[in-house]
């Protein structure tokens, strides 16, 4: 054979290898399927067969699968290859997103002649005794790793001085730390850094800095990364990392796993003998022809359970104001219905903290915002100094969706609305002598608000709660009270919130009146706001 024919045989045995397959058999659930892998250059895509899986099952495009070895050792991407080539036949792999409480399977009851993943989404029925007794030392490993990352890092030293100045940090400095975080944690792990490396970030942040930590969400680092859902700003910032780097489609569905809010069906607070049937007909067909508000009142009472489940009922909730119509001229039936939900000490929250606690923090954070004419005039009103506008206490409600202001949801590019053009959510003036039922009749179909009838805004003689184009009067002569009255109607009424306002009322539902605390899905800037409010107290 002359050397033509020698390089010739070398290339086309060369180029066999270069494209060379392995089958790789993945069992998920109850279902085993073969996938394909293919070699190229001598390694196998870590990406690729991760693609591969979860193409072949339909899994999510974003799916977050860890894989571990026969040995139990997490596998991340720039060794996936090494150990193929090694022979590793054996690979588990989770998706479940408590994988901190995993066990990993011993057992290998399929054939080594074919690389074997087995997906499990199966939780090890006793945690760790090691893992708790080694929770304080991966605190203190973590906060030690960020520590270092920043010390190194340009712009480092500036987060330190602000947060020791402060005890807090600003939209901004929080951004820049959050960058610095994962541009050091793409270079160390890759592209796609496990869940672990994410909440070992998240954790000593919160280990470093511990004013940022939320004191009501499980670990206090939910805001910078939740394992949970997989949202988190660290999260965010990986995301927007990975789409500068690839091309990689992500999944527009996002999976909500909140069971809190205003239309959880839940157990109610009441002692009241309830009516049924026949009796609770009659019951309603009497207070709606009443005249003696306390026959209304006990009735209204005796009826509430039925009303839970109208408006928990999709096909009857729009008929719950026409089956109640006393709701329209008696005020005070919404605090009435609020209170037999979740008692009295739940329902006097909002009152009791708002003025001493939370508005003067949101009026002080306020004075952060950057300063357009709106912002100014609001601060301005919160602190009593206004001319005209809002009193203080709704321009510091006010204030406050401009701190949580709205997000555009899902990747449709919907369009965005400012939080000066979401306030119209939350709450509108009407001159006194305008017609309330031309106002009603012009209303585009909307979630409640508040209606403010006055002089001028800041002299206002009657507030209203508006739900399904009604006007439901409010008991309330302050519209701090009305502001109490429309926040429940979400509850009596089981209306959701408006997606505008969703992380504005998140806030107030969670932090303020403490309710579904760990149920409700809640956006990392309510919990960056929590955490920066509630350790003021420390």
């Amino acid at each position: 054979m002359d050397r033509f024919e020698i390089e010739q045989s070398v290339i086309g045995q060369w180029s066999v290898q270069e494209s060379e397959r392995m089958l790789v058999k993945v069992k998920y659930r109850s279902k085993q399927k073969y996938v394909k892998i293919t070699e190229s250059h001598g390694t196998y895509d870590y990406q690729q067969f991760h693609q591969a899986v979860v193409e072949k099952f339909g899994l999510p495009p974003d799916t977050e699968i860890i894989y571990k070895d026969s040995s139990g050792t997490e596998v991340d991407a720039d060794i996936f290859s090494e150990l193929l080539s090694k022979g590793e036949d054996l690979f588990s792999a989770y998706v479940n997103d408590d994988y901190e409480d995993m066990s990993v399977s011993s057992e290998a009851s399929y054939p080594s002649d074919a690389s074997t993943v087995i997906l499990d989404d199966s939780f090890c029925d006793t945690p760790s005794k090691k893992m708790k007794e080694d929770v304080q030392s991966q605190r203190e490993a973590a906060k030690i790793m960020v520590n270092e990352v920043l010390q190194r890092k340009p712009g480092g030293e500036k987060i330190f001085q602000e947060y020791h100045k402060t005890k807090s940090l600003t939209g901004a400095t929080r951004r820049q730390l959050v960058n610095i975080l994962v541009a050091d944690m793409v270079e160390v792990h890759g592209r796609i850094p496990s869940q672990a490396i994410r909440v070992k970030y998240a954790q000593g942040i919160v280990a470093l800095f511990p004013y940022l930590e939320d004191p009501l969400s499980k670990h206090g680092y939910e805001h910078f990364y939740d394992a949970a859902s997989g949202s988190g700003y660290i999260s965010w910032r990986l995301k927007t990392v990975q789409r500068s780097l690839s091309d990689q489609s992500r999944s527009c569905a996002a999976v909500d796993e909140s069971n809190g809010g205003p239309k959880a069906a839940r157990l109610t607070a009441t002692t009241v003998q309830q009516l049924t049937g026949q009796e609770c007909e009659e019951a309603i067909s009497m207070m709606n022809h009443s005249s003696d508000e306390a026959v209304v009142t006990e009735k209204m009472k005796a009826t509430f359970e039925h009303r839970q489940k109208l408006v928990h009922d999709p096909d009857m909730s729009v008929d719950v104001l026409d089956t109640f119509r006393r709701f329209l001229d008696i005020p005070g039936l919404i605090e009435q219905d609020f209170l037999m939900l979740f008692g009295e000490e739940t329902s006097g929250k909002f009152l009791a903290r708002w003025p001493t606690f939370f508005r003067p923090h949101i009026v002080e954070d306020g004075k952060g915002l950057v300063p357009t004419v709106h912002v100014e005039e609001l601060l301005s009103s919160a602190q009593g100094d206004g001319d005209g506008g809002w009193d203080r206490d709704i321009a510091s409600l006010c204030l406050l969706l401009h701190l949580i202001p709205p997000t555009s949801k899902g990747h449709r590019k919907a369009a965005k609305i400012s939080a000066l053009q979401a306030e119209d959510y939350l709450v509108r003036y009407l001159q006194v002598g305008a017609s309330m039922q031309i106002f009603l009749s012009s209303l585009e179909p909307s979630q409640p608000f508040m209606l403010c009838v006055g002089e001028q805004k800041n002299k206002i003689h009657k507030f209203y709660v508006i739900v399904d184009n009604k006007a439901i009067p409010c008991r309330a002569q302050t519209s701090v009270a009305a502001f109490d009255e429309l926040f429940k109607a979400h509850f009596v009424f089981g209306t959701s919130y408006c997606e505008a306002l969703d992380g504005f009322y998140s806030f107030i539902q969670t932090t303020i009146y403490n309710i579904d605390v760990g149920k409700t899905k809640e956006k990392p800037r309510v919990r960056e706001l929590r955490a920066r409010f509630l350790n003021v107290k420390k």
